[in-house]
């Protein structure tokens, strides 16, 4: 059960990837652009029909609003636009990961936050 849950789950952020794709693609129709940026705007918007710092019922909104749209958005992209987006999608994802670049960034952060911190004590300390 967990790993069908698993895989509907990749194959969701897959065809998310692949949507973004297509909504800059011109062969896509500008309805099925907007209605797709509508939804990322909706997903990445830190206004939610129910909040999400409601514990359990926050998240619900995502859990069962998202993918039925998700999939309306994917009926919307012609089919040959959405099969070549979803390829290019899962050659993405079966690129590997740089760990050596993700440190390097973490390093830069930790480096920069502790700059910051070492400017701001002696007006901190007034």
């Amino acid at each position: 059960m967990w790993r069908r849950i698993r895989n509907r789950a990749r194959a969701i952020g897959r065809d998310v990837h692949a949507l973004s794709l297509a909504a800059r693609d011109p062969r896509t129709p500008w309805y099925a652009k907007a209605f797709a940026l509508a939804i990322a705007a909706y997903a990445l918007s830190p206004i939610d029909l129910i909040p999400d710092f409601i514990p359990v019922l926050g998240y619900l909104d995502e859990v069962i609003l998202l993918p039925p749209l998700i999939l309306l958005a994917i009926r919307l992209v012609p089919p040959e636009v959405m099969a070549e987006h979803r390829a290019a999608a899962a050659r993405v994802r079966e690129r590997p990961v740089s760990r050596a670049g993700a440190a390097l960034i973490v390093a830069i952060w930790l480096l920069a936050a502790a700059a910051l911190l070492w400017w701001l004590w002696p007006h901190a300390a007034r």
